[in-house]
């Protein structure tokens, strides 16, 4: 069985969680479906947490990130902000990079676990 590194970083303002790889997951539901409730959804969280979430991120983050619209004929909805959109792409490269380098890390300090030796 093979040993596997893994890892989950958040962003946080003044020691609360302004940025996580669940809600940026959340956001990108949200821009996918457009809407709050069908983002909660496919995210299987109910709508008040979802709400409660996006309320969070935006007030640590001092700026909006989701815009609403409410029904009527043409039906509600939301939509990310550009802010948003920027945000989810500069988390995700982030998260990647990172990524990279704990399995770079991890190959050179746990190279051959079976014999513990390392290959460096």
């Amino acid at each position: 069985m093979e040993l596997l590194p893994q890892f989950n970083f958040w962003l946080e303002r003044e020691g609360e969680v302004a940025l996580s790889l669940w809600r940026i997951r959340l956001l990108e539901a949200i821009g996918r479906t457009g809407s709050i409730s069908a983002g909660a959804a496919e995210m299987d969280v109910p709508y008040r947490i979802a709400w409660q979430k996006i309320h969070e991120m935006e007030t640590r983050l001092g700026r909006q990130l989701v815009q609403t619209r409410t029904g009527g004929r043409a039906g509600g909805g939301a939509s990310l902000t550009p802010l948003a959109e920027g945000v989810i792409g500069r988390f995700n490269q982030l998260s990647q990079e990172l990524d990279d380098l704990l399995q770079t890390r991890y190959s050179a300090l746990f190279g051959d676990i079976d014999t513990g030796l390392p290959t460096e």
